[in-house]
């Protein structure tokens, strides 16, 4: 017989039964990163966020699990639902708190149904996760950054989203050069021109993996973190004590930093793992033109082609990406409403949003900043 536990806290579950039932390397649903966030003190009731996360097991053995968290408010999810909570709050409801399966803060898709691939304990997983939203008599349960194969394992209550994303997927170049010779002229142009800019500055810049960096330049790229944040209004909810456990956590954290005569002037954090590097955050406390794209995209790329890696995530939105050699690609997410007529209504608002965007999609790709027979 199988039985559904939940746990608040990562480290109720060992670390090696965890991994066991990852499909791949993705960095975000490892045990460790995911402790990390709770244990470097990102994870808290008070923000929005207690860790409930699924087991399946099956004469004591963990056979399936899924990261799972009761939200208490729709913040560091990356799929907006607020127009959603308004309208069921205004009907006299009560939205929050709600099932979140998915990764804090972190919009990159990857495995969340964690069952060694067996798509019969994947739907078991999603039932689970019904079932205790129905116990708990919650108003929704959201699964975010979804995988295609994943798809299949949520039934057609589950209400289908897409968004849009930029990625740059490496074409075998042997160099930076390379990839640059795939632009169109113009896009080619503007590269080297802004890259120009920021090689005639006092600035060095270098590459380093998170595990070389010393506690003082932990400290300092945190601080870089904070201080962009706060000037744009926003939250900062990872901790400094978080991005010193990036780390150790062998090669997973990778950062482009920018260093003047004072230290660290510039940093842009990025995640590694499966082939694939994940661009994170930035932080400067200097103003120069091109170095968000130095450090945020053009370094990334470099680095992607030496390692040899499939694909490079820089992160959520940013049409501007586009101009610098990233592609769209959709991101999917499936959310369960449990009062059916609400259900209703949002499934024929999702059908208009749908239909907007396939046609942005669209427009987006007769945009390519690639050369005629370029990579598309």
């Amino acid at each position: 017989m199988i039985e559904a536990r939940f746990h608040d806290r990562i480290a109720d579950i060992p670390a090696a039964d965890w991994d066991a039932l990852r499909p791949d390397g993705n960095p975000f649903v490892s045990h460790a990163f995911l402790h990390a966030l709770e244990d470097g003190g990102c994870v808290r009731p008070a923000w929005g966020w207690q860790a409930h996360h699924l087991g399946l097991y099956e004469h004591g053995r963990l056979i399936a699990a899924a990261p799972l968290y009761l939200k208490g408010n729709s913040h560091g999810e990356f799929v907006f639902d607020w127009s959603w909570a308004a309208a069921w709050e205004r009907a006299g409801g009560d939205y929050y708190p709600k099932l979140l399966c998915g990764v804090p803060y972190s919009p990159a898709t990857g495995p969340r149904l964690l069952a060694g691939g067996d798509i019969e304990l994947q739907r078991s997983l999603v039932h689970a996760m019904r079932r205790e939203a129905e116990r708990l008599r919650l108003s929704s349960v959201h699964a975010n950054f979804l995988p295609d194969d994943e798809a299949a394992a949520f039934d057609d209550d589950w209400l289908a989203r897409s968004d849009m994303q930029f990625h740059w997927v490496n074409r075998a170049w042997r160099d930076f050069d390379g990839f640059l010779a795939a632009l169109n002229h113009k896009k080619r142009a503007n590269i080297r021109h802004e890259r120009a800019r920021v090689a005639a500055s006092d600035l060095r810049v270098e590459w380093r993996g998170g595990d070389t960096l010393d506690g003082a330049e932990w400290n300092a790229v945190h601080a870089l973190y904070l201080a962009t944040f706060d000037a744009k209004g926003n939250h900062a909810a990872l901790t400094a004590d978080f991005f010193r456990r990036l780390g150790t956590l062998g090669g997973m954290a990778q950062l482009a930093l920018a260093r003047d005569g004072d230290g660290i002037a510039a940093m842009a954090l990025f995640l590694e793992g499966d082939g694939v590097l994940y661009g994170r955050y930035w932080g400067s406390r200097v103003e120069w033109p091109g170095l968000h794209f130095e450090l945020c995209y053009y370094r990334g790329i470099e680095h992607a082609i030496a390692r040899g890696l499939r694909r490079f995530e820089p992160g959520a939105q940013g049409e501007h990406k586009l101009a610098r050699g990233f592609l769209p690609v959709r991101t999917h997410s499936r959310h369960l409403i449990l009062h059916e007529g609400f259900r209703a209504a949002v499934r024929e608002a999702l059908l208009h949003e749908a239909a907007s965007m396939d046609d942005y999609a669209q427009e987006l790709l007769e945009h390519s900043p690639y050369a005629q027979g370029g990579a598309r």
